[in-house]
C-alpha cells in the first residue's frame, strides 16, 4: 500500500508541477509576449507600407513577384477594402465572401455554420481578409514567368470574370487573362458544399514559341492568434512536404527564428492552423514542388506558407493543364477524412491535432461522435464514453484493487514488523519482501493500470479540448459551451448576486463538483500514517477543484463522472476481495476530536 500511495503522490506532484509551471510561469509569460509583440505590430503597420508581395516563394523561376499597389493600413476597415476591387461573390451552404478579381485572391471569406460565441445573434467567423486591412489573411495561386511567358498571373493581375456571376455549390466561375505574348489563362473556380475549392488552370499558348510557366501558391497572414498558446495544441505552419513524409509542424515563434524551406518533393500540402480553423494548399499531386514557412519584416509584418511547383511547358498551339485545391474552413473531422479519401491528399486527417496518441485519440472521437449521432449531446457521449473506457480497462482495474485489498489484509502484519524491527530499515525491507513472497502479492501491481490509463486520459483530453464538434456544444442547464469553463463562480452565488468576481476566483459548479468526488475517492484509502502525505492528500482535491476551474467543461465534467464510476468500481472490487472500504470511517474520522495529550 505504500509503495502504491508514493506513487499516486508522485503522479499528482508531476501533474501540480506542468500544471503550476504553465498557470503561474508561462501563461503570464506568453501573455506579456503576445501584448508586447501586438503593439510593435500596430506601431510598424501605422508607419509603414505593406510589401505583402515583394518575397517570392521558394525556388523562383526567374526574379522576384511584382509588387502590389495595396497598402495595409490600421485605419483601413474590411467593408472599404472590399469596396475598392472588383468581385465575384461565394455562396454556399458553409461559406460566404468573394473573390478578389485583382489577382484572383481568396480574400473575403465567411463561415456561416460557426458564431463568434454562442449567443446565436453574434456575427459569424471571418476566416480570411483583404491585404489592405491590418488582420489581412488570404490566400494566392499564380506563376512565375520562365522562357518566353511574357506577364503572368500574380498579385495584382486584373482577371476578366469569362463565365458565371456567383460561385455556388452548383455554378463555377471561369477566369481569364491574356498577356502580350499570346498565353491565355482560364481559371475555373469551383466549391463544394463544405470548404474545398477547386482551381483548374488552363494554359494555352497562341504565341510562336514555346512558354514555360512555375505556378506557386501562398497563404499570407499578418497577425497570428490572439489568444496564449497551450502546449497540448498546435497553432501555426503544418503540411506534409511530400507524399512519403510526415506531418511538418512549427510554431510561429519558431519561424520568425528561422524560415524552413522543404525538399522537393511530390504530393502533399501545406498551410496554416488554427485551433478550430485552417487553410490549406494542395499543389497538383504530379508535380514536384518546393515549399517553404516564412516570417518577414519588410513593411507589414507577415506570416507566409508558399508553394512553387517545377515549371511547366506550354508548346505553340498547345495547351497545359494545372489542376490546385485550396482548403479554408472549419476543420470537421468527417469532412477532413473525407477530404483525404475523395482526392487521395496524403495524411490530411493530420490537419487536426490528435497528438503523439493519435491512434487512441481519434478512435475516441469516433466512439464519442457514434454515441452523439445517438443521443444528440455531447455531453452526454462523454458520459457514455467513460463507461465504455471503464468496461474495457475493468479487468486491470480489477486487479489493481484486488491488490490494494490484498496490502490491507496484511496491513495489520507491516505494522508488527515495524514494530519488530524498529529503526533497522534493511531488516524491514528484507521481512516486507518474505512477507509479499509467502502471501503472492505483487506490491507493484497496481501500478500498471494507472500507467495504461494515463494516454487514455490525455486521448479523451485532446478529443474535447481541440475538436470543433465540442465548440459551442452544449450539456444540459447552464452549460452552453463544452469547450469552455463552466460560467457560473461561487464568489456571486453562482449567478443570483449582480456582480462578476475576479478571473483567479473564478470557480463554477462542475469544478465543484469534480472537487467533491475526487475527495470522495481519496477517502476510499486509509489515511497516510505521514503527516505530510496526509496534508498532501487532503489539500490536492482543493487544488485539483481551483486548476480544473478554468479547463474546458466538458472535460471537467468527464473527471467528475469518471470518479463516480471509480468510486463505484472500487466499493464493488474491494467488496468481493473481503477487504473493508475505509470511505465512511475516514468520513466519521474527520471530524473527531483528536485526544488531548496529557503531561
Amino acid at each position: 500500500m505504500q509503495n502504491n500511495r508514493n506513487y499516486f503522490i508522485a503522479i499528482a506532484l508531476s501533474v501540480l508541477i506542468v500544471l503550476g509551471w504553465q498557470y503561474f510561469i508561462m501563461g503570464p509569460r506568453i501573455e506579456a509576449q503576445r501584448v508586447a509583440e501586438e503593439a510593435r505590430l500596430a506601431q510598424q503597420a501605422q508607419t509603414t507600407q505593406a510589401q505583402t508581395d515583394t518575397a517570392a516563394p521558394a525556388g523562383s523561376v526567374s526574379g522576384n513577384l511584382p509588387g502590389s499597389s495595396a497598402q495595409a493600413t490600421a485605419e483601413t476597415n474590411r467593408e472599404e477594402a472590399i469596396g475598392k476591387s472588383e468581385r465575384v461573390a461565394i455562396d454556399t451552404p458553409a461559406l460566404v465572401g468573394s473573390i478578389n478579381l485583382s489577382g484572383a485572391r481568396f480574400d473575403d471569406l465567411k463561415l456561416k455554420e460557426y458564431r463568434e460565441t454562442v449567443d446565436p445573434t453574434s456575427p459569424i467567423i471571418t476566416l480570411f481578409n483583404p491585404a489592405d486591412t491590418k488582420d489581412g489573411y488570404f490566400t494566392e495561386l499564380g506563376y512565375i514567368a520562365g522562357e518566353n511567358a511574357g506577364a503572368v498571373p500574380g498579385p495584382s493581375t486584373p482577371w476578366a470574370l469569362a463565365e458565371g456571376d456567383k460561385l455556388t455549390q452548383a455554378t463555377p466561375v471561369t477566369l481569364s487573362f491574356t498577356n502580350e505574348t499570346g498565353l491565355t489563362f482560364l481559371r475555373k473556380i469551383s466549391v463544394d458544399e463544405h470548404y474545398m475549392f477547386t482551381v483548374e488552370d488552363t494554359i494555352k499558348n497562341a504565341g510562336t514559341a514555346a512558354a514555360s510557366v512555375a505556378p506557386y501558391g501562398r497563404i499570407t497572414r499578418y497577425n497570428k492568434p490572439t489568444t496564449a498558446s497551450v502546449y497540448v495544441l498546435h497553432e501555426g505552419f503544418l503540411g506534409v512536404l511530400g507524399a512519403e513524409n510526415g506531418l511538418t509542424e512549427e510554431s510561429y515563434g519558431d519561424i520568425e527564428e528561422e524560415s524552413l524551406a522543404g525538399a522537393k518533393a511530390t504530393g502533399g500540402w501545406l498551410g496554416i492552423t488554427d485551433k478550430y480553423w485552417a487553410a490549406a494548399l494542395v499543389p497538383q499531386q504530379t508535380l514536384a514542388f518546393e515549399s517553404r514557412f516564412s516570417h518577414f519584416t519588410d513593411g507589414q509584418p507577415r506570416y507566409q506558407a508558399d508553394f512553387k511547383n517545377d515549371a511547366v511547358s506550354v508548346a505553340p498551339g498547345q495547351d497545359a493543364t494545372v489542376k490546385q485545391l485550396v482548403f479554408a474552413g472549419a476543420k470537421e473531422v468527417p469532412v477532413v477524412d473525407n477530404y483525404e479519401a475523395a482526392y487521395s491528399i496524403p495524411k490530411f486527417d493530420l490537419m487536426i491535432d490528435w497528438g503523439w496518441f493519435y491512434f487512441i485519440t481519434k478512435p475516441m472521437f469516433t466512439m464519442m461522435d457514434y454515441f452523439y449521432r445517438l443521443v444528440g449531446n455531447f455531453g452526454v457521449a462523454i458520459l457514455l464514453t467513460t463507461i465504455v473506457v471503464k468496461a474495457i480497462f475493468f479487468p486491470l482495474a480489477s486487479k489493481q484493487y484486488a491488490s490494494m485489498a490484498n496490502m490491507k489484509r496484511m496491513q495489520p502484519k507491516m505494522e508488527e514488523l515495524k514494530v519488530k524491527h524498529g529503526d533497522d530499515k534493511m531488516a524491514l525491507q528484507q521481512a516486507m519482501m518474505q512477507l509479499y513472497k509467502e502471501e503472492k502479492i505483487n506490491p507493484v501491481a497496481g501500478c500498471w493500470p494507472v500507467l495504461l490509463q494515463i494516454p487514455v486520459f490525455f486521448a479523451l483530453y485532446k478529443v474535447i479540448y481541440v475538436t470543433i464538434e465540442m465548440r459551442h456544444a452544449p450539456f444540459f442547464g447552464w452549460i452552453q459551451d463544452l469547450s469552455a469553463p463552466d460560467p457560473t463562480t461561487f464568489v456571486n452565488l453562482f449567478g443570483l448576486l449582480p456582480f462578476e468576481g475576479p478571473t483567479f476566483l473564478h470557480l463554477g459548479v462542475w469544478p465543484i463538483i469534480m472537487g467533491i468526488t475526487m475527495w470522495l475517492q481519496m477517502r476510499m484509502n486509509p489515511t497516510p500514517p505521514d503527516p505530510t502525505q496526509a496534508m498532501l492528500f487532503n489539500w490536492m482535491p482543493l487544488i485539483f477543484t481551483f486548476m480544473l476551474g478554468s479547463f474546458p467543461a466538458g472535460l471537467v465534467i468527464y473527471w467528475a463522472w469518471n470518479n463516480t464510476l471509480s468510486i463505484a468500481q472500487q466499493s464493488i472490487i474491494m467488496k468481493r476481495q473481503g477487504a473493508k472500504i475505509e470511505l465512511f470511517d475516514n468520513i466519521k474520522g474527520m471530524f473527531r476530536r483528536k485526544p488531548t495529550q496529557t503531561k
